[in-house]
């Protein structure tokens, strides 16, 4: 069998487009062979016709009668959570397995670094949020070593590295977001944030982490933290800690109410401040927010790509 996966991509805006050349210039694994839009004018489908991508503006119904539908083995949907329902009912009553970028998250989430290799089976894989795919890693580092009871992160992205699709799902992000937190990240309970920052010259991604726990050793979580961070890297270099690893204790005499737990808490808060700077394939490098995302699809599809040839 061919180790190349076969694949189509749903959304010709910022994040689709971004997969799109990312995967023609980063993998030899995942080949993209149709690109699905809705606006015949849009930016995505001409960058793809000239990289000698098939394309159609006549969304998922195009997809299924372009040529090329049978060779397709997996579809990304770069669209929106709204959009992706309908997308998911086709798709699947073809047969194709999807890895959706949007914050649907009808499919069980997946965080490369964290859970990659729990659900590759099912026929959707959800990819969280930019904000997830960046935050829940240090969640899930800090939880390795002590148990997070509350973890809040805080995700700052460009104006201009936000399109349609990700204005509309605000909401969506947030909870999509938050139950990562829990579900992937080990947190009791998590708080989503995302800010779209209007600042010119256009702002770098910036993530914040909150974590709260009751015991642990705050060496052996930083070194945790920083071994997470390295893992990230490999496969989104522009990933980093902004600054030191803040640890502060919070003792019996200045306890902390956690929202909606209804309890107080006495032990460690721990803040981690990180950016992710873009590799710069379709919007500049301030647009980290669709390099994580992008990237994170890209690793997990590779890993299917694997997992095909040995099957």
């Amino acid at each position: 069998m061919s180790p190349t996966l076969k694949c189509a991509v749903i959304g010709s805006g910022n994040i689709g487009t971004d997969l799109m050349i990312k995967a023609k210039r980063m993998s030899d694994v995942v080949e993209v062979v149709a690109m699905v839009g809705i606006d015949p004018e849009s930016d995505g489908l001409a960058r793809a016709e000239r990289m000698g991508v098939a394309t159609t503006s006549d969304g998922i119904d195009g997809l299924v009668a372009m040529d090329v539908f049978d060779e397709i083995d997996l579809v990304f949907d770069a669209t929106s959570a709204a959009a992706h329902a309908r997308h998911d009912e086709v798709l699947r009553a073809h047969g194709k397995q999807i890895l959706d970028l949007t914050p649907a998250a009808i499919g069980p989430y997946v965080v490369p670094p964290v859970n990659l290799e729990e659900h590759l089976g099912a026929p959707n894989l959800n990819m969280v949020t930019c904000g997830g795919q960046a935050t829940v890693p240090m969640v899930a580092a800090i939880n390795k070593v002590a148990h997070v009871v509350y973890g809040e992160i805080v995700s700052s992205i460009s104006s201009k590295s936000a399109g349609p699709g990700t204005r509309a799902n605000i909401d969506e992000f947030t909870e999509t977001t938050s139950k990562a937190i829990e579900e992937v990240g080990g947190a009791e309970m998590g708080k989503a944030i995302i800010v779209l920052n209007p600042a010119e010259p256009p702002m770098i991604m910036r993530n914040t982490v909150f974590c709260l726990v009751e015991t642990g050793d705050p060496e052996e979580i930083e070194r945790s933290i920083i071994d997470m961070v390295e893992t990230v890297s490999e496969y989104v270099p522009g990933y980093r800690l902004k600054q030191k690893v803040q640890f502060e204790r919070l003792d019996d005499g200045a306890p902390v109410h956690i929202p909606d737990m209804g309890r107080k808490f006495t032990g460690w808060k721990i803040s981690i401040f990180l950016e992710v700077e873009g590799a710069a394939h379709y919007l500049p490098a301030y647009a980290g927010n669709l390099d994580i995302m992008t990237s994170a699809a890209i690793k997990t599809a590779e890993r299917l790509a694997e997992m095909r040839v040995t099957a």
